[in-house]
Parts: C-alpha cells; structure tokens; sequence
C-alpha cells in the first residue's frame, strides 16, 4: 500500500468536503472541551477533598456557663470532658478553645468584612473542643457519644457541610458531562455523514480501483484517515481550549476561593495529564465512528 496515494487522498476528502469538515472539527472541539472541562472539576474535587481530609474536625461547642466562667477549662464538667475526649481510642488531637480565643479566630477569617466583625461580640461565641479524629470518614463515634453530654451544648461535623460543597461540585461536574454527550452525539452523526458524503463524491474512482484488483479496505482507508484527523484537529483545539479558558477566565474568576484556599486550583499538569485522554477519545471515536459507517451504508 502506497503511503503518498493514501494521504494524498485523505488531504483532497478534507479539501473536497470543507465545510463539513470544519463542523465536524468544531462539533469535536466543543465536546471534547465540555469532556475536559468535567474531568477538571474530577481532578480539582479529589485535590480538595485531599486538602481537607486532613483538616476535618468535630466541633463539640460547649454551654454558656462553661464559655462564660472556665477560660482555662479546668473546672467540671470542662475538665471530665476534655480528659474522657484525650482517652478516646478514635480521636487524634483535642483543642480547647474559649470564647476570647474564638472571637480572635472569627476576626482574623473575616478581617475582609470589618462591618461584619463590629456587630460580632465576644459573648456570643462559644467555647469549644476542637476534635481531630483517627478516620475522620468516621466522625459519628464522636457526634453520638458527646451529643447531650453534660455542659456540651451542640456537636457539629464539618463534614456535613463539606459534603454539601462537594456535591455542588459533583453537580457542575454531571452538568458538565451531559452537555458533553449531547455534543458527542451530534459529532457522531457529523462523522457519519461526511464520510458518507466523502465516499458518495468520489465513488467513481473508487470503483475503478476496485475493477483493477484494489481491496476493499485499502479503497476505505483514506475515508477512516480523514475522520481521525478531523477529530485528532477537534482534540488539540480543544485542549487549547481549555487553556484558554484557564488562563483567562477560571483563575480570574475563582482568584478568591483559589488564594484562600478553599478550592485547590486547575494548574498546567492537570490539563496535560488530561490532554491524552482527550486525543485518545477523538481517535477512538472517530474510527469507530468512520469503520461503522463505511461497513453500513457504503458499499464499494
């Protein structure tokens, strides 16, 4: 099989079928940035959720007498709890923090906001045990053991509201998904019909080249080629994309919660290592796509 004769009609299908080709490509695009974009979100989830896996923490906040009268937590019930809290097998570390001490800390998350900061007073937060646990997946042995426990006036398990968060992601994340096979169906169809349409144009020569003894899967070849490399066209421009939107658009728009540190960011590594699953999808579909369709609807 002669690699020029191959190529050189894969270059004139391209050229012949343009326009259908530049949908195809932009279809392509567009759905492997929308599959890019969500296998970001994955990535930037399982990079936060890391962060803070190691930060989960109970907050066993204690009653007003205590926060009021035992700064040092040395009278009872404060002292019986702390010492049954640092004998407890599940918990790594305990933290006691008094009501002065979590005003500052208050001060010191909020210095952005000081008109939030004047309304807040030192009276109306409470002291705490902050609990670091073994298995932090496993906050209930602490929620249920403390949980109306004399002088503890409520438990809290941060990762109640952590999983809110991370569902919310998860949301985008699916939203993201959807909007991508919506996409990948009509670069299916798209794949499909300019094969068809290619194969169509140029099936007089074909018929010759099989009179004179060519097979049938050399005839074919230069049809497959040009879908793969309109999708492998489709994948690099959506991996440039996603750069783009990057660069531009994420860190600006996510500058607060990515210095804060609330979410980790989407760096240059991350779209590399998704890069080859972009590119490995476009071929993989497209020759799918292109074999399927060559095998149906042409018969040459």
């Amino acid at each position: 099989m002669r690699a020029s004769f191959v190529f050189s009609e894969v270059l004139t299908g391209l050229r012949r079928n343009v326009t259908m080709t530049v949908a195809m490509i932009l279809t392509t695009m567009i759905s492997l940035a929308l599959l890019g974009g969500g296998l970001l979100v994955v990535r930037m989830i399982d990079k936060t959720q890391a962060v803070y896996e190691d930060k989960l923490q109970v907050n066993i906040y204690l009653t007003n007498d205590i926060s009021a009268n035992d700064k040092g937590c040395q009278a009872e019930p404060c002292k019986s709890l702390r010492a049954d809290l640092e004998n407890n097998p599940a918990v790594e570390s305990v933290q006691y923090e008094n009501r002065d001490q979590a005003y500052n800390r208050f001060k010191q998350i909020f210095e952005s906001q000081p008109e939030l900061v004047k309304l807040a007073r030192p009276e109306a937060l409470p002291a705490s045990f902050n609990v670091k646990l073994v298995h932090p997946d496993r906050p209930q042995v602490i929620t249920q053991t403390y949980s109306g426990r004399v002088g503890v006036d409520s438990v809290a398990d941060q990762s109640e509201f952590l999983q809110k968060f991370f569902d919310a992601l998860n949301g985008v994340r699916n939203m993201t998904f959807a909007v991508a096979l919506v996409q990948a169906v009509a670069a299916l169809l798209l794949i499909s019909n300019t094969v068809q349409v290619s194969a169509f144009t140029r099936r007089t020569e074909v018929g010759i080249m099989r009179l004179v003894g060519a097979t049938r899967w050399y005839t074919q070849l230069p049809f497959l080629l040009e879908a793969v490399v309109a999708g492998l066209v489709g994948a690099f421009l959506a991996i440039g994309l996603l750069v783009v939107l990057k660069e531009f658009f994420l860190d600006s728009v996510l500058a607060g919660p990515f210095a804060a540190g609330v979410v980790r960011p989407v760096d240059g590594l991350d779209i590399l290592l998704t890069a080859p699953w972009l590119l490995l999808t476009a071929m993989g579909i497209s020759a799918v796509t292109g074999y399927v369709t060559l095998r149906l609807y042409v018969r040459q």
